[in-house]
């Protein structure tokens, strides 16, 4: 019912910032709830924060809040993901994701719908 395509990867220094987007493709996206996952060589797909359908509330994992920023724009179709004060480890493939709207497991991979094909972000030390 919908298809998400990442944007915004890149390369930047620590305690740089940098911001993701992902925008719908053939279908408006504001009935789901939103997430960002992300993956690193070598290691499982973690979770990294989550928005509601209707941006009544946000998520974040421990290894992110305070640095990083969800937000989703309905008129745009688009959920963004504002990451400051960037550090190696967070190096990673991010993945937007959407799911029907849901009561828990937001930190769940598994319980998403559909997936973007993820963008490359990369923190040199």
């Amino acid at each position: 019912q919908v298809q998400l395509v990442e944007s915004g990867g890149g390369l930047v220094q620590a305690g740089g910032s940098l911001r993701l987007s992902c925008a719908a493709s053939g279908r408006t996206f504001s009935s789901y709830d939103m997430g960002w996952f992300r993956q690193a060589p070598g290691r499982e797909r973690e979770f990294v924060a989550a928005i509601r359908y209707n941006g009544a509330n946000t998520y974040y994992a421990d290894s992110v809040k305070g640095r990083f920023t969800i937000s989703r724009d309905s008129a745009k179709n688009t959920v963004s993901l504002q990451m400051k004060s960037l550090k190696p480890e967070d190096t990673a493939v991010y993945y937007c994701a959407a799911r029907v709207p849901g009561n828990s497991d937001y930190w769940t991979a598994s319980r998403y719908d559909y997936w973007g094909q993820g963008t490359q972000v990369t923190v040199s030390s």
